[in-house]
């Protein structure tokens, strides 16, 4: 039985006995009946409200449980798994139509389940940071003493997606053998590219849940974004794309004019403006109806299948990245990174 569970007709002293055996994880039990029906939850904390309220230790565990719990029912998603976790819940119920217990949720091990797919790109020949990628694939250059991809797919497998493929041709069997076990608890899926396809074509390369929706990234990025909050954006909004970005900032040193071009007159100077702009941040999320579009095989570029969707009428938006944002291109972003992670350990 899961350390967790705890029948409804144990006493007090037994459920203490358990919660004494989950010290250093979550202190909750779940109360079953004899039908697996969940009754309610059980914390030290109740336990200790009971007993001051005149309980015994021979009392049932049923006398002192909450009655009032949050479970995730049939139909229940993303949203309500969010929105459980802000209230600072730790172990989730999941139940079914009849309320029978069928699994536990543990936020400490995992932050949501994220209905996609998703596809890591990891072909390049990170030819800018050579020597450094001779022998070795961008994706597996370690900052802070990890794999930069391992970032990434430690991302991905908090966000409970489980469904990842690697896309990989530059010593592909570096990357390969790299997943030959399980990483972060994911059987990481890896297709190798014949011919150069580009940023999104190795997406062909791959079966797509219908009417599901696919994350598509770059291995070689270091951020923190939040990827329940581009997914619930993305389905709030019924987009046909999602773009992450990046806030851009460009300072012209010099006083631009505002000018009318038919009389060649200056109608305003602005001494060195700044413009602000969102650039595209390699990551994605396609509904997988588009990427069923690609021919198998098609050499094809993100932007190419964003440009194809708003000319068909398509919904693309964007979701803001606020935090941290680091594409490793160049030996001066593969500095950075490592001092970032140096100064942030335990962030991504």
């Amino acid at each position: 039985m899961n350390q967790h569970i705890i029948k409804s007709d144990a006493t007090i002293r037994e459920a203490l006995t358990q919660l004494n055996g989950l010290s250093g994880g979550v202190m909750t039990l779940v109360v079953i009946d004899s039908e697996d029906r969940v009754d309610g939850t059980v914390t030290d904390g109740d336990i200790r409200r009971g007993l001051i309220a005149g309980r015994s230790l021979d009392d049932g565990v049923n006398t002192v449980m909450h009655r009032s719990f949050k479970s995730l029912k049939p139909g229940d998603g993303p949203r309500e798994i969010a929105a459980a976790r802000c209230r600072g819940i730790k172990l989730l119920p999941e139940l079914d139509a009849a309320g029978r217990l069928v699994g536990l949720f543990d936020f400490t091990r995992c932050e949501n389940r994220l209905p996609l797919q998703a596809l890591l790109m990891a072909g390049g020949k990170g030819e800018r940071l050579r020597p450094l990628t001779l022998t070795t694939p961008k994706p597996l250059l370690e900052v802070g003493g990890k794999p930069i991809i391992d970032y990434n797919v430690a991302k991905l497998a908090r966000a409970g997606i489980s469904d990842v493929t690697v896309s990989v041709r530059y010593l592909a069997d570096r990357i390969r053998s790299h997943f030959a076990e399980p990483s972060y608890g994911i059987n990481v899926k890896i297709i190798e590219e014949d011919a150069p396809l580009g940023t999104l074509g190795a997406a062909s390369l791959i079966e797509h849940a219908a009417g599901g929706d696919t994350l598509v990234m770059n291995s070689d990025l270091l951020t923190d974004i939040s990827l329940e909050e581009m997914f619930l954006r993305h389905s709030e909004q019924g987009a046909d794309i999602t773009v992450a970005a990046i806030p851009y900032t460009v300072s012209v040193p010099y006083a631009i004019l505002a000018t009318d071009d038919e009389t060649n007159c200056v109608r305003a100077l602005e001494e060195k403006p700044t413009y602000s702009y969102f650039a595209n941040a390699g990551i994605y999320i396609f509904s997988n109806r588009l990427l069923d579009t690609l021919g198998r095989g098609e050499r094809c570029d993100a932007p190419d299948l964003i440009e194809r969707c708003i000319a068909d009428g398509g919904k693309v938006i964007y979701h803001p990245i606020a935090g941290t944002w680091i594409d490793i291109g160049t030996p001066s972003d593969y500095r950075h990174a490592n001092e970032l992670m140096r100064l942030a350990a335990g962030r991504f």
